[in-house]
């Protein structure tokens, strides 16, 4: 730990203000995501404790609002602050889960290809970029669309996160490959691969033990970077319709229901969770930034 706060990168973080920042806002949000349960001031998962009565009610600063509903209420009379809490459990959950998917695919498929090199190396960079020709949502959409007409009506509800996530997660990995690639490509050649070969040590141990902690670099930024696309691409499709249930509300979805009141008056129901999901992938995105610039030795 005193070595890491003594490190070029502890520095390159405590010098920049903008990724300072941007950690601050990232670890509210997943603080306050992640401790839901505790924090939010009410449950919005449980229907027993909702009241029409409840419904429509104003953030604070407006007439008739509560301290009880410091972001208002929507149509169901459901906290605006807590199901923004709970929403952002699931977008982050869906989003870690699927840059973790994409991150296990993409760098096992480019270091294969850049250590085998030849005919596989061709036809696996030409599958990638046959995928990187599609948008990552419409990948997504079409995946989605694919696994959930395949499976009975009664099961598409209870497992849509685990279709949601694959789907994502295989729209992504495209970009891990192609890096992990371009790296494997020159470690590869260097000397100390070319010991370990001469020592007869296996190449899926040189891959794994030599290549790999060498190339894992790029993988930490671009996976930074995509946590911000998959959150963004759960939330897209949540708002077009096909993403997660209503019984497992995303931040996309939250975003939706409150699009239906956004022109009558309860500006509120969506506003405050779109905020919540821009600011949530800016501060990933900042860091993703400061994250490629500080592990970028040409511009230490």
């Amino acid at each position: 730990m005193i070595r890491f706060l003594d490190s070029d990168l502890a520095y390159s973080f405590r010098t920049a203000p903008t990724a300072v920042i941007s950690a601050v806002i990232a670890l509210i949000l997943v603080g306050g995501a992640v401790l839901a349960p505790i924090l939010a001031p009410h449950n919005p998962m449980d229907v027993a404790t909702l009241s029409l009565m409840d419904s429509f009610k104003p953030p604070l600063g407006w007439e008739d609002a509560e301290w009880t509903h410091p972001l208002g209420t929507d149509n169901q009379g459901r906290d605006v602050l807590s199901a923004i809490m709970y929403g952002m459990r699931i977008s982050l959950l869906v989003g870690f889960c699927s840059v973790l998917l994409a991150v296990t695919v993409g760098v096992s498929i480019g270091l294969l290809a850049g250590y085998s090199g030849g005919i596989l190396d061709a036809f696996l960079m030409r599958v990638a970029d046959v995928q990187l020709t599609f948008p990552a949502i419409l990948t997504s959409l079409l995946i989605d669309g694919i696994i959930t007409s395949a499976l009975p009506a009664r099961l598409q509800e209870a497992v849509k996160i685990y279709i949601i996530i694959f789907a994502i997660g295989i729209s992504l990995w495209p970009g891990f490959a192609r890096a992990v690639r371009g790296s494997t490509l020159v470690e590869r050649n260097k000397d100390y691969v070319m010991a370990a070969r001469v020592i007869g040590v296996p190449s899926w141990r040189i891959m794994l033990s030599h290549v790999l902690p060498n190339v894992i670099g790029p993988t930490l930024v671009i996976g930074t970077l995509g946590l911000g696309l998959a959150i963004l691409a759960e939330a897209t499709l949540s708002f077009l319709g096909v993403g997660l249930p209503p019984t497992q509300p995303s931040l996309g979805t939250l975003i939706r229901f409150g699009n239906d009141f956004l022109f009558s008056g309860q500006w509120w129901v969506t506003v405050f969770p779109g905020a919540a999901l821009v600011l949530m992938v800016l501060a990933v995105n900042l860091l993703g930034d400061w994250l490629r610039d500080a592990l970028n030795p040409r511009l230490r």
